[in-house]
């Protein structure tokens, strides 16, 4: 089972202010001991939307929209996705996640489940990603 830890955007880390030196050695603690485990399949954080873009759709229209976007508490600040063998276990990971807030004050993460190939109906398609092995890491 793979999860994706969120970590939501604050004002700060929208206006590009730089993690503490302490909130950095936290977070590389935290994650040595995910690669220790066996569990950590990847992690990043991402620079503000005021650096990225957004694709609107509309039937086949595309609009390119650039950032910066205006409700932080909806943005992404960074992510770490992990493997594990239960749900059980991705919340015992999820509580052990430092703050991610730059001011050691209210943050938040959001803990969301992958889909696996298997959770979709058999069909060409699936088949195709399979051997893509897209969506099939395990």
């Amino acid at each position: 089972m793979r999860f994706m830890m969120i970590v939501k955007a604050t004002k700060d880390s929208e206006a590009g202010v730089m993690p503490s030196e302490k909130l950095m050695s936290e977070m590389q603690k935290y994650h040595e001991e995910l690669q220790k485990a066996g569990v950590l399949l990847d992690a990043s954080g991402l620079k503000p939307s005021s650096k990225g873009w957004r694709v609107k759709y509309s039937g086949a229209k595309r609009t390119v929209i650039d950032g910066p976007f205006a409700e932080a508490k909806e943005l992404i600040a960074g992510y770490t996705i992990i493997q594990v063998k239960s749900r059980e276990e991705a919340r015992e990971w999820a509580r052990r996640f430092p703050n991610p807030s730059i001011d050691g004050k209210e943050a938040e993460i959001e803990v969301r489940q992958f889909f696996e190939l298997e959770d979709f109906a058999p069909g060409e398609a699936v088949e195709r990603f399979r051997e893509m092995e897209i969506g099939n890491k395990k």
